[in-house]
């Protein structure tokens, strides 16, 4: 009866044993993680409604979601916010051809990952995802550091701030700019020269070089006055002559 009476435990503390073990065998493994979702961190973050329909008008999203999927090198994005957007000279976007839109897009792309500690040591200008349709030689941003670990991105038409990362976490990085970057060799506007008055051939300036002849007070000019002085001298000597012979 003692004997029963300590087994009984046992008996007990085995069948807890087998029923947890049962349960851990039939409880549903936990769902693996999917693929990650590029549109899905700006849609959440909810301030660049118009950066997701270029996105998407131009496939780019597309594109990029396909190289998360095999880059070995990872991506990094910038994000104009929509007030960046709202910023541009009306009319910016809507004059780009379908083609310059979407090199427009792919310049906010860069075909490697950074995160913001490595872009302050990268030798400038760093190719974007937009270098590659354009022959490599343009198309290129620039970063600069200033205040500690602030980090400012340039196209040479304009200079901003990387204020935020969306994310930031090998194979992407998403960081939120408050400028639209716009690529220096689509917008830039060539200033022309000042060119010099040209003075019609055959015309004389009068202004420089030459002095006009003055007027005389009296009406006749110096010419006058001698021949008019010759002519009085010759009749007063004629006068006194003949009143001398009388």
């Amino acid at each position: 009866m003692a004997a029963s009476t300590h087994s009984l435990p046992l008996l007990l503390l085995l069948l807890a044993v087998v029923v947890f073990h049962a349960e851990a065998q039939t409880a549903p493994a936990p769902a693996p993680s999917g693929p990650l979702n590029f549109t899905g961190i700006l849609d959440k973050a909810g301030q660049y409604t118009t950066f997701l329909r270029l996105l998407s008008q131009t496939q780019v999203a597309t594109q990029i979601q396909s190289q998360l999927n095999s880059t070995t090198e990872g991506l990094t994005v910038f994000a104009p916010t929509d007030n960046a957007f709202t910023n541009l000279k009306a009319g910016t976007l809507n004059d780009l051809s379908s083609e310059q839109q979407v090199q427009l897009v792919l310049y906010h792309v860069l075909p490697k990952y950074y995160t913001l500690a490595s872009l302050l040591t990268v030798s400038n200008p760093v190719r974007t995802q937009s270098s590659s349709q354009n022959g490599g030689g343009s198309y290129g941003l620039n970063f600069t550091g200033s205040g500690g670990n602030q980090v400012n991105v340039s196209s040479g038409a304009v200079t901003t701030q990387i204020n935020n990362a969306l994310r930031q976490q090998f194979p992407l990085a998403v960081y939120q700019i408050d400028k639209v970057l716009l690529p220096n060799d689509m917008f830039a506007e060539a200033s022309p020269a000042p060119t010099a008055a040209k003075t019609p051939a055959g015309s004389t300036n009068t202004t420089k070089g030459t002095v006009a002849a003055e007027p005389s007070t009296d009406g006749t000019s110096g010419s006058s006055k001698t021949t008019v002085g010759s002519f009085v001298g010759l009749a007063l000597g004629l006068a006194l002559f003949f009143m001398g012979s009388s």
